[in-house]
């Protein structure tokens, strides 16, 4: 796409190679942020700015089985992104295999254009939506991040990109570049696709996953409603301003202050949870590992 690749910012240059990948470890601020069960909040706003590209749009929509699996699908993905911080070496096979599942991913959008899922541009907006979401989401429901910390994060999502096989000239190279290349594709290629009005629908219906207890299968019809609506508010705040408004959705001055109220009583209630609550099981095994303290067996292979 002709706006893509204006705003990638390459601009002609040679191409370097990418370094080679290196897997994550304490002190980074992905360590400390992607294992965070907050995290669980930005998650849904980063897929709806991937699925307002037409392309990537168009492949969930013919591909994924967000629909008929939508419990098992979130597991499998939030388990492939808890290995790309904390599996150590494992992160790079997860890279490697994340591309080969993509590889036969493709088809036609909704404009008639044909895409391919490993179209480098179409891989590299679904990566760079992590970062206005993590900083948006640590605004909010744990504490701003900092102009330095912001920088740190940038430079370590370019080298989540090494390890998912990105090629840095794909990605803006600092974040004042990364800002430009979001505004353009905000303006020139998003839209409120089929599958974002269909994430964004509180009326969807989510069955509950083979197995759930009694108990809970009797009160989801309940529960459901207030939840749905819950998550279409959070994600719908968590997203950009900028794209909200070309996506068409409504946020008030009084939702955001809604929405701060919601992130207080967040901020105040996970740091009091104990660690193996705070964390997700595999950044909880890591964490504890590097600590040099027993940590948990878990299954590191996604299923």
């Amino acid at each position: 796409m002709q706006g893509l690749s204006k705003a990638s910012g390459t601009g002609g240059a040679a191409r370097t190679p990418s370094p080679e990948p290196v897997p994550f470890a304490p002190g980074s601020v992905l360590w400390d942020l992607a294992g965070d069960v907050r995290m669980l909040f930005s998650l849904p706003a980063a897929l709806v700015l991937q699925v307002a590209h037409p392309a990537v749009g168009a492949g969930v929509d013919d591909h994924s089985v967000f629909r008929t699996d939508p419990w098992g699908r979130a597991q499998r993905s939030l388990r492939s992104l808890q290995l790309w911080v904390y599996g150590g070496e494992q992160a790079l096979e997860e890279g490697r295999r994340l591309r080969r599942l993509h590889r036969t991913i493709s088809g036609t959008d909704g404009h008639g254009r044909a895409y391919h899922a490993l179209t480098p541009a179409y891989y590299a907006w679904v990566h760079a939506t992590a970062y206005p979401v993590f900083i948006r989401a640590a605004d909010c429901l744990s504490r701003p991040l900092d102009e330095d910390e912001q920088r740190r994060l940038y430079d370590e999502l370019l080298q989540l990109g090494d390890i998912l096989g990105i090629h840095r000239r794909d990605m803006p190279p600092t974040p004042e570049a990364y800002w430009r290349y979001f505004d353009a594709m905000v303006h020139d290629e998003l839209e409120a696709t089929a599958v974002v009005r269909e994430l964004l629908d509180p009326h969807r219906p989510v069955a509950l996953p083979d197995g759930s207890p009694a108990l809970l299968r009797r009160l989801w019809p309940l529960l459901r409603p207030p939840l749905a609506r819950l998550n279409v508010f959070v994600t719908t705040g968590l997203l950009p301003p900028a794209a909200r408004e070309r996506l068409g959705l409504t946020w008030s001055a009084r939702d955001e202050r809604r929405l701060r109220r919601f992130g207080a009583v967040v901020r105040r209630t996970v740091p009091l949870l104990p660690e193996r609550l705070r964390y997700l099981p595999l950044a909880y095994a890591a964490r504890r590992s590097a600590a040099g303290l027993p940590s948990p067996a878990v299954q590191l292979a996604p299923r």
